[in-house]
């Protein structure tokens, strides 16, 4: 069995994916239907086709390229990213229907292969009077000759081969926009289109295979040097051009020939085009491309299905995951797909296995696109793409999905519906511990969870997420005197967690209290209203300021589970208050709370442009979370134009170690820190204090790691920082890992 789904010997780049692509999008169906849809449904009904079906494949290339810079892509393309966001479950019932979809595209092109020989049948029945009534006598000797390329080079042979066909594809292309139509019809009209025409939504099927491109380049994944990188442009790229020679070529046959013309002859291009015979080698080469590129996916497919043990059968699993030995080649995944491909080749109706492709590919698009969306409504901190689609783009993809899909055939589509429920019920009984919605939908209902809390102020259950994010808590007596520990509650609690801020009344609890802590909420919310924040507010009442933190520190908070990180604030002019945080830091320490404590100056948080981290060697545990919590705080608008920088101070012979293990960790974690802003600062520059003024005394928050030994020296947090803004001083309870 592979031990993973990555090609150690990988050395692809963007090019084979963007060829890959745009090779499958510029296939058979732009050879032998295309036109044919012209003439049925007029230029502007061809132009509704192209513009509704990259509704679809825009947001989802859009939503791969995203998805596909969150994480590292291996071997198994599209199925990896559903699988690794819908968990393996869902994404094992969809990842088997886009395989079946991937080996049925091989035999879809190669029956298209096999009408680009009519023009030369033809040929060969007026000169010899020999006639080859059946195109399978060539379609099927194609499939095997290709199945015994694909079964003993593999992918190698597959590419070098499709930079060729690539070459001739686009030449007779080009031919045909050069060529004078001798059939060019008197006047152009727009909406012509024959008497009896098809239905747009079945010639909208047809003709929709052409734009599934895009999960051709995908299924690569495993064999990019960098996927992250190759797979949105290629995708990206490949999609756009696309759309765009479609237009051209619509307005080409609109052009050149009636709609008459364009139905009765599936290969009405060799008459428009400059010279004529390129055209049926073009159309070779499409769908010998299109077919090398669908057996290239397709056993990557079925491989990263073995290997995440999909099948109830492990020894299915292995077999179907087990890949060559020295490039991990899928021969076996290979095997079965020839199998399929020749199955259907035997069919031999392009009609029908359109259709059928058409229905499985809307399917993964659909779910695609819905990840992205709910990826973005999740907001988890551990789904960090570096590129970024719109919420409402991905909505706008799944929606015309599986309206489509209805549009097109509604008893294939709710076939398919009840076909991937039983594959998935197949799967569940191999897989029960994955049973039910992975942390994707868990993360949908946290969100939702939240915000309903916030708005309603009532308390309420949330799925628990194994990345970590702050349920914050925050205790004051200071509120009316000083708005920045609010400040703080509300950043961290706007997109990516809760945030509980408690304004503390000293007394015992009686009527006159109990109404002095009402007109406190009340006025609490007047003062939050308008501000940017999801801040719960709320008041305690308690003798002393211990008893409020040890009753504070019980609290469940509105997320339906224990708070994990407190907020102390004190005015570094007044500084008394640390000696009240100092006596009673025990309590919320034993309770394995994260304790943050505010120094507030009378800078405040200047401009929100810079917030300064500072790490050195004892913050072990602390520099994760100060990192975290840097990177929360920069997703609120306040700070839309805010960096962050990193300055680790450490002795001069540990600063390239060190400086490399930060590097590391900002790209792994995929934060939005440029590695300029990463500065190491030495130990023999001067006193520590010294030092960190000298860099940040611009600063408008300053991250500080300290430890618990370190409280007692109340002179540690208030003296040697006069000049700098608010500080907020970090104590980790544990190590928080970037994902």
């Amino acid at each position: 069995m592979a031990k993973s789904l990555v090609n150690t010997h990988a050395r692809f780049g963007t090019l084979p994916v963007f060829f890959t692509a745009l090779s499958t999008i510029l296939g058979a169906v732009l050879f032998l239907r295309f036109g044919w849809a012209v003439g049925h449904v007029g230029f502007w009904g061809v132009i509704g086709i192209i513009v509704l079906g990259h509704v679809v494949t825009i947001p989802t290339a859009f939503a791969v390229a995203e998805i596909a810079t969150n994480q590292r892509v291996q071997g198994g393309g599209a199925y990896f990213i559903i699988s690794r966001s819908f968990g393996m479950n869902i994404g094992g019932a969809i990842g088997i229907t886009l395989y079946l979809s991937q080996a049925i595209s091989v035999a879809f092109y190669v029956i298209a292969f096999g009408e680009a020989f009519e023009p030369l049948i033809d040929w060969i029945y007026q000169q010899y009077g020999f006639y080859i009534p059946d195109r399978r006598w060539i379609s099927i000797p194609t499939m095997a000759l290709l199945s015994v390329l694909i079964l003993v080079k593999g992918a190698n042979l597959g590419m070098k081969a499709l930079y060729v066909v690539v070459i001739v594809l686009f030449t007779s292309i080009l031919f045909f926009f050069l060529g004078n139509s001798p059939i060019k019809p008197p006047e152009i009209n727009l909406h012509a289109r024959i008497v009896n025409h098809e239905n747009f939504f079945y010639v909208f099927t047809i003709v929709f295979p052409a734009f599934t491109g895009l999960a051709a380049g995908l299924g690569l994944s495993g064999d990019l040097k960098n996927p992250q990188k190759s797979i949105p442009r290629g995708t990206l790229w490949a999609t756009f051009v696309g759309m765009l020679i479609y237009i051209a070529v619509a307005w080409k046959f609109t052009n050149s020939a009636s709609p008459e013309d364009l139905v009765s002859d599936q290969l009405i291009m060799r008459k428009i085009a400059l010279w004529g015979p390129i055209i049926p080698v073009g159309l070779a080469a499409a769908s010998l491309s299109s077919a090398l590129g669908s057996i290239m996916v397709a056993p990557r497919t079925l491989q990263a299905i073995g290997f995440d043990n999909i099948f109830p059968e492990n020894n299915i699993n292995k077999w179907f995951a087990r890949g060559r030995k020295q490039d991990n080649e899928p021969v076996n995944a290979s095997l079965i797909t020839v199998i399929i491909a020749f199955v259907f080749v035997a069919v031999g109706s392009i009609d029908f296995v359109a259709q059928i492709i058409s229905m499985f590919f809307m399917v993964t698009y659909g779910a695609i696109c819905l990840i992205s969306f709910l990826e973005h409504f999740a907001a988890d901190p551990a789904y960090r793409p570096t590129f970024r689609s719109n919420w409402y783009v991905s909505l706008a993809g799944a929606l015309f999905s599986f309206w489509l899909m209805f549009k097109m055939n509604a008893p294939y589509a709710a076939a398919s519906i009840v076909i991937m429920g039983l594959i998935y019920y197949m799967v569940m009984l191999g897989n029960e511990e994955n049973q039910g919605l992975n942390k994707l939908f868990k993360g949908v209902v946290f969100q939702l969870s939240r915000q309903l809390q916030i708005f309603l102020q009532r308390a309420d259950s949330a799925d628990q997420q194994k990345s970590w994010r702050p349920f914050g808590v925050c205790i004051s007596h200071d509120t009316f005197s000083r708005r920045s520990a609010f400040d703080i509650m509300r950043w961290i609690s706007f997109k990516y967690g809760f945030g509980t801020y408690i304004h503390y009344v000293k007394g015992y609890l009686n009527a006159e209290t109990s109404e002095e802590s009402k007109i406190v909420l009340d006025r609490l919310i007047k003062l939050a209203h308008g501000s940017k924040n999801r801040v719960y507010l709320d008041t305690i009442i308690s003798p002393s300021y211990t008893s409020a933190i040890a009753q504070v520190v019980q609290l469940s908070g509105i997320s339906g589970k224990g708070n994990n990180l407190i907020l102390f604030e004190f005015s570094r002019t007044d500084p008394q208050n640390l000696k009240e945080i100092a006596a009673n830091y025990g309590i919320a320490e034993s309770t394995g709370f994260d304790i943050c404590i505010l120094n507030t100056s009378y800078k405040s948080f200047g401009y929100k442009n810079e917030i300064h981290i500072w790490i050195r060697p004892d913050d072990y545990r602390n520099a994760n979370l100060m990192i975290l919590l840097g990177y929360i705080i920069l997703g609120h608008p306040d700070w839309e134009k805010g960096k962050i920088k990193i300055f680790a101070l450490y002795p001069k012979a540990m600063m390239n170690e060190k400086r490399k293990q930060l590097l590391g960790l900002i790209k792994t974690g995929r934060l939005p820190i440029s590695p300029s802003n990463v500065t190491m600062v030495s130990f023999e520059e001067g006193h520590r204090k010294e030092v960190i003024t000298k860099y940040s005394v611009d600063a408008d928050l300053t991250l500080i790691g300290f430890t618990s030994e370190k409280i007692e020296k109340t002179e540690e947090f208030t003296e040697g920082y006069e000049k700098l803004g608010n500080i907020l001083f970090v104590n980790a309870n544990r190590a928080k890992a970037i994902n």
